[in-house]
């Protein structure tokens, strides 16, 4: 009988405590939050109307701002798609990578190393499912394949969906004799040859909820990266024609239907305040294009430069009751420190590899504290240091002359300070070069096909 009590009072006990052990399971399970990054492509800092554009509609990534924090100085590494996508994923400059040169394409025979640490990395081996849909862009060749970089599942195209041979001859004419196809891959296998792209936001999409609906019970990360507004821009007949800014606008507000559709999964999961969801773009705006390009807002310059409009981007991050709502930040960040900062969100550990992003998570959580501030930001293009920023100022390169600004004074770069302080363009391009030479000193092997 006394046992048969002791059994009963002990069943008893465990009923009273059970309430704190799925407590204890749901702090477990909020250490590891869901990462979602949708990276564009060749979105400018002035195509949101977040962010001041007055005639294309995105009131998803509005609403993703109103409830989250936006960045106004946020910077990508690099104004062109391969190298800012490989600081993205390794939290380190293109050139310590060894892809800073220039974009990748059909025929180059090198790509991220594999022996390199992705985001995807980071988290796969702390639990996570892990995707790339979308546009990779870091090596076409099975070696360089997402899924020997950290990613469980790949769907989508391996380089710029402009470089197709049925959209080269669409871009230059019959004539044009571009023998490359665009391939659609899932997983190792190329599914179709030049996919229609009239549909490719929405069929990346649909493969993203249907990924965030498959691994609903444990972690994952997901990384969407859209192939637009790079150039061919498309639009489905439910956007097509809807956008008072024409055509690129059309592509957009799809875009933003997108984000939409990812936040409305989340939240009917109940995943919503278990997700941290981060949206950017790799570069600026292909303004060549005019009409057909984005816009830089009240930056100078554009994709391709590094001028402010090539190198700063929207960036938004969304995470209910964990960000706190219509927020704010100042702060000078680049897409470097994603890598570090969700490693420590998560308790993930870093390799050891020598990265240059630093963790930031303080500002998702504060969008007013204090950061310790970089050394400096530095600008490159085609491999080649031409600026650095530190503080308010900004010191520029042109034919060996150095150009500057106060940026936080003058954000179109209009007005040049180099004649009225020498001084600080001699100290900035000392610093600047002195730097260039030790990340080639430090930079690590590209990855190569023998």
């Amino acid at each position: 009988m006394i046992s048969l009590l002791r059994n009963y009072t002990f069943v008893i006990t465990l009923l009273f405590l059970f309430p704190q052990v799925v407590l204890t399971a749901q702090t477990l399970q909020k250490s590891k939050p869901n990462i979602i990054i949708i990276y564009a492509d060749d979105l400018g800092y002035g195509d949101l109307s977040c962010y001041g554009n007055p005639t294309i509609k995105t009131p998803m990534l509005d609403k993703m701002a109103y409830e989250g924090l936006k960045f106004s100085q946020f910077y990508v590494a690099a104004p062109v798609c391969t190298p800012s996508r490989a600081a993205l994923l390794t939290g380190s400059y293109p050139k310590r990578v060894g892809l800073h040169k220039r974009v990748l394409f059909p025929n180059s025979t090198t790509g991220l190393n594999p022996n390199e640490e992705t985001i995807a990395n980071v988290l796969k081996n702390n639990g996570y499912t892990t995707a790339c849909i979308g546009k990779w862009h870091l090596g076409h060749q099975q070696k360089f394949s997402p899924l020997n970089q950290g990613f469980d599942t790949f769907y989508g195209i391996p380089f710029s969906n402009d470089m197709s041979q049925k959209e080269q001859k669409i871009l230059r004419g019959e004539g044009s004799n571009y023998q490359y196809k665009l391939p659609l891959i899932q997983g190792k296998d190329t599914i179709l040859f030049e996919p229609d792209q009239i549909y490719i936001t929405k069929d990346f999409t649909e493969k993203s909820v249907k990924f965030i609906k498959s691994n609903k019970e444990k972690p994952f990360f997901l990384y969407l990266a859209h192939p637009m507004p790079h150039i061919p821009i498309y639009a489905s007949p439910d956007f097509k024609g809807n956008s008072a800014r024409g055509a690129y606008g059309d592509t957009i507000e799809e875009i933003d239907w997108s984000v939409g559709q990812i936040l409305n999964t989340l939240n009917a999961l109940n995943l919503d305040e278990n997700t941290l969801v981060l949206f950017t773009s790799d570069n600026g705006p292909w303004k060549v294009y005019k009409t057909k390009g984005g816009s830089s807002g009240p930056l100078r310059g554009a994709k391709g430069t590094t001028w402010e409009g090539g190198m700063r981007e929207p960036f938004i991050a969304w995470w209910p009751k964990t960000i706190k709502p219509q927020q704010h930040s100042t702060a000078v960040i680049n897409n470097m420190d994603i890598l570090p900062t969700i490693a420590k969100i998560t308790g993930a550990k870093l390799s050891g590899n020598k990265i240059d992003g630093r963790d930031i998570s303080q500002l998702l959580f504060n969008s007013e504290s204090a950061l310790d501030n970089h050394p400096f930001f530095y600008y490159s293009r085609l491999g080649e240091i031409e600026g650095i920023r530190i503080g308010a100022f900004k010191m520029i390169m042109r034919d060996g002359i150095g150009e500057l600004y106060n940026i936080e004074e003058d954000i179109s770069e209009s007005y040049n300070l180099a004649n009225k302080k020498p001084e600080i363009v001699e100290s900035f391009k000392l610093k600047m070069l002195a730097f260039d030479e030790q990340l080639e000193k430090e930079k690590r092997a590209v990855g190569i096909i023998e």
